[in-house]
């Protein structure tokens, strides 16, 4: 039993994560149908912006997870005015392509600015794990799960509390009808890209310090974002915030009971029978966003 809470705590930590990338992206997709293959490059911009704001700029280790968090939101909003709105009339082909080449551009520019070594991310956490009963977990794992929690409450809160959100849910539900209520079409979409995009980079902060950052850090990540999609149902914030905590905690029982060389199979198998016995996902929600 201690050992099953302990693979529980632990799945908790990165489906927190994951969590993060398929609102993120579930929001992208569902307002926007865009197909972002480059999230999971914002994920890594996120690890490398934290590295940079630390060893560089000398920045606090919370001011530099903020940095990273706003240097996401910045360059989503930078894809969005001058790789996508051009192209809004265009199919979901074209935008695809488009995205696939931002993925390799990104991946490409952090390989050239930090090299292909791994990089270790400094924290102010003590090694030492704290003691809760039967479960030990680390400062800094504490620190990422709290993180995550109060950003997936502020994705809702957003959604839910204010006229953006509200004019988000509209243009999800029926964009025309949206655009003749008064809603910015092209605003709302530079919004929901730059908030989804930083929801990434914070999900890449968050998992920098705890494992390493790398350039291609992002292209499994991005995967199993789309996984999440694919658990929660397309636009549905529940059910990707219940999708991604799903695949933390089948990783992390995959790993512990089968094999750390199955953690990732795990989370897939899953994704398979999930698209074989409900294609639309355990959540399916179509109407509406949240």
């Amino acid at each position: 039993m201690a050992e099953l809470l302990q693979h529980l705590v632990n799945g908790l930590v990165l489906g927190g994560t994951y969590a993060l990338l398929g609102i993120g992206l579930t929001l992208i997709f569902g307002l926007m149908n865009v197909v972002n293959f480059a999230h999971g490059e914002f994920y890594t911009l996120g690890a490398y912006a934290a590295f940079a704001a630390l060893g560089l700029a000398g920045a606090n280790f919370f001011v530099a997870v903020l940095a990273a968090i706003a240097c996401g939101a910045a360059l989503g909003a930078v894809c969005e005015l001058t790789l996508l709105r051009p192209l809004r009339a265009e199919s979901i082909d074209t935008t695809m392509l488009v995205m696939i080449g931002v993925w390799i551009a990104m991946q490409n520019a952090e390989l050239l600015v930090w090299g292909g070594v791994a990089k270790s991310i400094p924290h102010p956490f003590p090694t030492a794990p704290l003691v809760l009963g039967p479960v030990s977990i680390a400062p800094l794992r504490v620190f990422v799960l709290v993180l995550a929690a109060c950003l997936i409450v502020l994705s809702y809160l957003l959604i839910h509390a204010t006229r953006v959100g509200t004019a988000m849910r509209a243009t999800f539900q029926d964009r025309d009808t949206a655009a003749l209520m008064g809603v910015r079409i092209g605003r709302i979409h530079t919004v929901t890209f730059a908030f989804g995009s930083a929801l990434a980079a914070a999900a890449g902060a968050l998992l920098g310090p705890v494992f390493l950052a790398y350039p291609s850090m992002g292209d499994l990540v991005s995967l199993k974002a789309f996984s999440v999609v694919i658990l929660g149902g397309l636009g549905n914030l529940p059910g990707a915030t219940l999708g991604g905590l799903l695949l933390g905690l089948a990783e992390e029982l995959g790993a512990g009971y089968v094999s750390s060389g199955y953690r990732d199979a795990a989370g897939f198998v899953i994704i398979i029978l999930v698209l074989l016995l409900r294609p639309a996902g355990l959540f399916r929600k179509q109407e509406r966003i949240g």
